[in-house]
């Protein structure tokens, strides 16, 4: 096993994987970190549908157009879940309160399901494997996803996570300086600006040089352009059809 250091420090995402299956005790682990997730008052509000049959995969694959979810010895999709405790109360005969048409509630169950899937990469990573976290799995298809993952109401995708013994060692991405990222008492009034320009320019040099497919893109224009094209995803009807009706909270 790597150490705690190397796995937090060296972890990269990776695309492309060796057609091999993941062993049955190291899948377990996985699913065990996976349970042991800290969430909200224990409510645990997530849940994950663990996929690894290949036809089932390359379904996916078409549906979401990410190659890793075909070639992954094993697809994890992360959601937010409030099914669960709503068939409890109907079991107990106790009222429901729809905490998750606020925008708290939904956000609970968005950090219990990022929380879980920040566990499986640290397990898989820990086993020698390697992953890669797929936002498109929440975006591409939403509806057409739920349909063929059978998800109740009240249960909604967050993300999806390819694992599998990797076949590629991507360089390890610059990061922004701790200055940019860590605010210690309270957030920086100085200006940023500069750091900023040259964390992009970093990014930039990092693009053009690095292994496998390079590019021109840089940080912050890149990021932007893609902000405008996610604002036209039309993830409220998606989530309010899964059930979490959000409304505005009274003043």
């Amino acid at each position: 096993m790597q150490t705690i250091e190397e796995i937090f420090l060296n972890r990269t995402s990776v695309r492309r994987y060796e057609r091999k299956p993941i062993e049955s005790e190291k899948l377990e682990f996985i699913y065990k970190a996976i349970q042991n997730t800290p969430t909200s008052y224990n409510g645990q509000q997530f849940s994950v549908i663990s996929i690894t049959d290949q036809d089932l995969k390359v379904q996916l694959y078409e549906l979401i157009g990410q190659k890793q979810i075909k070639t992954s010895a094993v697809f994890m999709v992360f959601c937010v879940d409030f099914y669960k405790l709503q068939q409890f109360a109907a079991a107990t005969d106790t009222e429901f309160p729809r905490f998750q048409d606020t925008m708290d509630g939904f956000m609970v169950g968005v950090i219990d399901a990022a929380l879980a899937m920040e566990n499986a990469v640290i397990a898989a990573e820990s086993l020698g494997l390697g992953s890669c976290c797929i936002g498109y799995t929440r975006t591409a298809a939403p509806a057409e996803l739920a349909k063929i993952l059978q998800l109740p109401e009240g249960v909604c995708v967050v993300c999806g996570l390819s694992i599998g013994y990797p076949s590629e060692k991507p360089d390890l991405k610059p990061k922004m300086p701790l200055s940019l990222v860590i605010h210690e008492n309270h957030y920086r009034t100085d200006d940023i600006k500069p750091e900023l320009l040259a964390y992009n320019e970093e990014v930039t040099a990092y693009n053009a040089v690095r292994a496998g497919d390079k590019t021109t893109n840089d940080w912050g224009k890149h990021i932007l352009d893609y902000h405008q094209i996610a604002m036209k995803y039309n993830i409220e009807k998606y989530t309010w059809d899964q059930g979490f009706h959000l409304k505005k909270d009274k003043k």
